[in-house]
C-alpha cells in the first residue's frame, strides 16, 4: 500500500501542478482586461492605393495567429476608421468577394503578429486591375452578399462563421482608392474567468492530496502471536494485559511448586549479610554499590587484649605441692 500511495502522489503531483501554472497564466493575463472584460489591441496603421483590404479566410488566419480568439462564448469586434471618416466593416463568403473585386486592385493581409504595442499586420501588395476599371469606384453598400456589415464597426462571434470560408473586407464606404485605415481590436472571452478559477481551485486540491498521500506516516503493522493454548496465560502476563486471560482454558489441577533453593549456612559468629543459593547466581543481588539501600555491614572480630609484657603482670599464684608420705 505504501508504493501505491507513492505512485498516486506523484500522478497526482504531476497533473496539479501544470494546472497550478496554468490558472496562474491565466490570472495574469486576466488582470489586462478592461473594466468590462475585455482585452482590446492597436494595429499598426495600413496602407495601400488599392480599394480595400482584405483578410482571404478569416478562420485560417485566427487559428494560426489567435486560436484563443475562436473558442465558444468569444466575440471580436473590430473598429476601423480612415483619416475621412468611420470606414466600412464587411463579412462574405470568400467566393462572393474574390468575384466582386476581381476586376479591383485590394491588398490582401498575410499575417497579423501579437506583439506588444501597436500589432504588425503583414500585407501583400494590391495588384493593378485592368486599365478600363482602374479607376472605377466600387460601393460596398447594400450589396446583397454580405453576412454582417457595418460602418467603422462590426462585430461577429467565431459559431457565426460556419463552415464556411469568410473573407474580412475593410474600404471607403464610397469605395474609393489610395485607403488608409486605423485599426482596433476588441476581444470577449466569457470562458476566461470560469477556466481560471478552475485550474487554480483543481490544482490547489490535486497538490493537496498529493501531499496528504506522501506524507501521511505509515500504520504501525500487527503483531500477531502463534502460541500453544497452555501459554497463553504466560504471554498474557508477559505482555502485562488481562484481555487474554479468557482465549484459553486454564488447568484445574494445581502446578507442581518450584523446587525450593538451597541455601548455604553462614559458619563463624558473625551473621551473613546476604543467604547465597548454592547453584546459580543471586537474583535479587545489587549490581553496584549505588543499588544499595543501606551500607553493607561487615561482622566485627572478637575482642581480644593482647599484652607483650613478660612476665605477665597480675599472674595469678600457683598452689603448693602436696607432699606425699
Amino acid at each position: 500500500m505504501r508504493f501505491v500511495r507513492v505512485i498516486t502522489g506523484m500522478l497526482l503531483l504531476v497533473i496539479g501542478i501544470p494546472a497550478l501554472f496554468a490558472g496562474g497564466g491565466l490570472w495574469l493575463v486576466t488582470r489586462h482586461a478592461d473594466p468590462g472584460g475585455a482585452f482590446a489591441a492597436r494595429f499598426e496603421t495600413v496602407r495601400t492605393p488599392g480599394h480595400a483590404v482584405v483578410v482571404t479566410d478569416l478562420d485560417r488566419l485566427l487559428r494560426r495567429e489567435a486560436p484563443f480568439a475562436r473558442g465558444a462564448q468569444t466575440r471580436l469586434r473590430l473598429d476601423a476608421r480612415t483619416p475621412d471618416g468611420p470606414a466600412f466593416v464587411g463579412l462574405a463568403p470568400t467566393a462572393e468577394v474574390r468575384r466582386w473585386l476581381e476586376s479591383a486592385p485590394y491588398a490582401s493581409v498575410r499575417r497579423v503578429a501579437l506583439a506588444r504595442g501597436p500589432l504588425p499586420v503583414r500585407t501583400d501588395p494590391a495588384v493593378p486591375a485592368a486599365a478600363p476599371t482602374a479607376g472605377a469606384a466600387l460601393t460596398p453598400l447594400g450589396l446583397p452578399f454580405w453576412v454582417r456589415e457595418g460602418v467603422g464597426t462590426l462585430e461577429w462571434s467565431a459559431d457565426e462563421l460556419g463552415s464556411e470560408s469568410m473573407s474580412l473586407v475593410v474600404m471607403r464606404p464610397d469605395g474609393r482608392a489610395d485607403l488608409s485605415l486605423d485599426l482596433r481590436a476588441e476581444l470577449r472571452a466569457g470562458w476566461v474567468g470560469p477556466v481560471t478559477w478552475g485550474l487554480l481551485a483543481a490544482g490547489v486540491l490535486l497538490v493537496a492530496c498529493a501531499v496528504l498521500l506522501l506524507l501521511r506516516p505509515p500504520r504501525p503493522r500487527e503483531v500477531v502471536f502463534v502460541v500453544e493454548p497452555d501459554q497463553v496465560p504466560v504471554l498474557a502476563g508477559r505482555l502485562g494485559v488481562t484481555s487474554l486471560s479468557g482465549l484459553s482454558a486454564r488447568d484445574s489441577r494445581p502446578a507442581p511448586p518450584l523446587p525450593a533453593l538451597r541455601q548455604l549456612a553462614p559458619v563463624g559468629s558473625g551473621a551473613a549479610e546476604w543467604p547465597r543459593s548454592a547453584t546459580g547466581a543471586e537474583p535479587t543481588r545489587p549490581v553496584t554499590l549505588a543499588d544499595l539501600d543501606a551500607p553493607a555491614r561487615l561482622p566485627r572480630p572478637p575482642e581480644v587484649a593482647l599484652s607483650l609484657a613478660w612476665p605477665p603482670a597480675g599472674a595469678e599464684p600457683t598452689a603448693r605441692p602436696v607432699p606425699t608420705d
